[in-house]
């Protein structure tokens, strides 16, 4: 069994990032620049947006943060993307979810420019994804496909079972497994015979939000096991939607939490930001 380091991965991304990031102000005089926005007061969301500025420092970016107040409307939130939208210093809009429960989060996700929209969960980018002529990738999904590459696992021919059918991961993770030429099935709630479909699985990602879901007798031996839940077990210790100690020993590879996938998510969305701003200034 080998553990997939995602901070490793992670890392390496970020030089990378930094590298091109260094040629391009040098080169062109750009500095990319990304805006996170958040709503309310929410201490995961907080921990989140904190990391996302650190790495915005790391390699280079120029970040801004508008932390709104939970009652914030609907109509002022919508007026601040629209002005970010026409930001030319700013190549990439991140607005933190969850949104409190009177924002409409479909309206916001829509008032992004696509261009911007580095988190791609505009419905023009979602579109892209599936036929496959994307310019940026969920970053949760990428990082995981990242993390795959970076350690030599091949997706073609394999059976790929994918738990979870959300938006921002179960269903672009399922997209861009089938984009590698995986055979591909999700699972969800109402699915029967979850464990059996599971156990056939040459990676299995699990993305339910359910402490320790996947047990050893849902895992064949061999398979690749990448998880992308952040919980809390019975004690308050961060753990993942994978029983890790009564799994581990049944897998080829598997990821830890934490410093598996949560690292990459936010190396892949400087990926995007750096992306973004090479699309808009027309540099390859």
């Amino acid at each position: 069994m080998k553990i997939i380091d995602g901070k490793m991965v992670s890392a390496q991304v970020k030089e990378s990032v930094k590298a091109e990031t260094a040629e391009l102000i040098e080169k062109n005089g750009i500095v990319p620049g990304l805006a996170v926005v958040i709503v309310g007061d929410d201490p995961a969301s907080r921990v989140y947006v904190n990391n996302k500025k650190k790495a915005c420092e790391l390699v280079g970016f120029k970040s801004e943060e508008y932390a709104l107040p939970a009652e914030t409307t609907q109509d002022e939130l919508l007026e601040l993307v629209h002005k970010l939208n026409d930001k030319e210093d700013i190549n990439g809009i991140l607005v933190q979810l969850p949104l409190p429960a009177h924002l409409d989060d479909k309206a916001v996700i829509e008032a992004i420019r696509p261009d911007k929209d580095v988190d791609a969960f505009h419905a023009v980018n979602v579109g892209k994804i599936m036929l496959g002529e994307y310019d940026f990738l969920p970053c949760t999904p990428a990082g995981v496909m990242e993390m795959l590459h970076a350690y030599e696992i091949s997706v073609s021919g394999k059976n790929c079972v994918v738990i979870g059918r959300s938006n921002i991961v179960g269903k672009p993770m399922a997209m861009l497994l089938l984009h590698e030429n995986g055979t591909v099935t999700i699972c969800h709630s109402r699915t029967k015979n979850l464990a059996e479909i599971c156990s056939q699985a040459d990676i299995l990602v699990a993305a339910v939000g359910k402490p320790k879901f996947v047990t050893a007798d849902m895992v064949k031996d061999g398979a690749v096991v990448i998880d992308v839940g952040m919980d809390r077990d019975e004690n308050g210790k961060l753990c993942g939607d994978v029983d890790f100690e009564n799994v581990k020993d049944k897998c080829s590879y598997i990821t830890p939490v934490p410093g598996g996938v949560g690292p990459m998510t936010i190396s892949t969305l400087m990926k995007n930001t750096l992306k973004a701003c090479k699309l808009q200034n027309n540099l390859k």
